[in-house]
């Protein structure tokens, strides 16, 4: 009995059209507003993007096509979305450039805390000036270690220290924040069983319970 039913489970299994129905990207078909703040130019391989906070230059592939012909709007799309790279590409092309838009007009921002007996941070001059490749500032921490900890702010990123617990770190571009946001945190993880550590934004941690023998 059950291997009369084989042909008809694997039937089921396989009876798949001989070419699937387009699908389409609800991100990447999703209209990017423009500001009147900000002038598009695009070539057959990239796209530029000016604003008040300055000017950024993405690549497209080939097959992105951009379309400004719509007042105060942008639509992104491709030749072919049964292809599944262009499908992919698709979406990720249009929240880069929607990224980049909200960059350079209003920009980034992410605040760290500091959770820890005795954490804190101040924002100072570098005595090293540019020569470690930042901006001149940098980051001095204490963090629970014998001794400080210090970050040097890259050029692209603005920080403040409003408290001494809080860092809030500002860029034009979303990735390179949550790079250096990662970086920040690399030098104190939240660790699980105190829940101490750098936490950027509303980031939580479930903290463990210790096992007692």
């Amino acid at each position: 009995m059950i291997w009369s039913r084989l042909p008809v489970v694997a039937a089921r299994a396989f009876n798949v059209p001989p070419r699937a129905a387009v699908h389409l990207s609800h991100i990447g078909s999703t209209p990017i507003p423009i500001p009147a703040s900000v002038n598009v130019t695009t070539t057959p391989t990239s796209i530029a993007i000016a604003g008040p906070l300055g000017q950024t230059t993405l690549p497209l592939f080939p097959f992105v096509k951009i379309d400004l012909s719509g007042q105060n709007m942008m639509l992104v799309s491709v030749e072919d979305a049964e292809i599944k790279q262009q499908r992919q590409m698709w979406g990720t092309t249009r929240t880069l450039i929607s990224n980049a838009v909200t960059g350079m007009t209003d920009g980034f921002s992410v605040p760290l805390y500091l959770v820890g007996v005795g954490y804190r941070a101040a924002l100072e001059d570098d005595p090293r000036g540019t020569a470690d490749g930042g901006n001149g500032q940098r980051l001095h921490m204490k963090l629970g270690y014998s001794h400080s900890t210090f970050v040097p702010i890259p050029p692209h990123i603005k920080a403040e220290v409003p408290l001494p617990t809080k860092i809030t770190l500002f860029c034009t571009d979303k990735h390179l924040l949550g790079l250096f946001s990662a970086k920040v945190q690399s030098f104190r993880k939240p660790e699980p069983y105190k829940g101490k550590g750098i936490f950027i934004g509303n980031e939580t941690r479930p903290i463990k319970s210790v096992k007692k023998k």
